[in-house]
């Protein structure tokens, strides 16, 4: 009976090696989307989402997302590195145009 086991096993094993990952899925979708689409279509679906969020929410949700962002400068090390990444997003994005 053992052996049964295993061979269900293995078999569940090599669907699931054809199988592609969300995050494998959503890695090339992206890689698709950034060859297909330039800056302009990315600043203008950023505007219609910002629309869309101020449409949804009132003037207090940006009060607790604005003492929250407040909050997490004031630790020091984690939003130095994240101005880091987005000025290195922001240059690379400018050699690409």
């Amino acid at each position: 009976m053992a052996n049964n086991n295993n061979n269900n096993n293995s078999g569940n094993n090599n669907s699931n090696n054809n199988k592609m990952s969300y995050e494998e899925a959503g890695r090339k979708g992206g890689e698709q989307t950034a060859k297909n689409h330039d800056k302009e279509f990315y600043q203008e679906i950023g505007e219609k989402g910002g629309e869309a969020t101020s449409e949804n929410h009132d003037k207090k949700f940006y009060q607790e997302i604005g003492a929250k962002g407040g909050q997490s400068s004031n630790s020091g090390g984690s939003n130095s590195s994240n101005s880091s990444n987005n000025s290195n997003r922001s240059n690379s994005s400018n050699n690409n145009n």
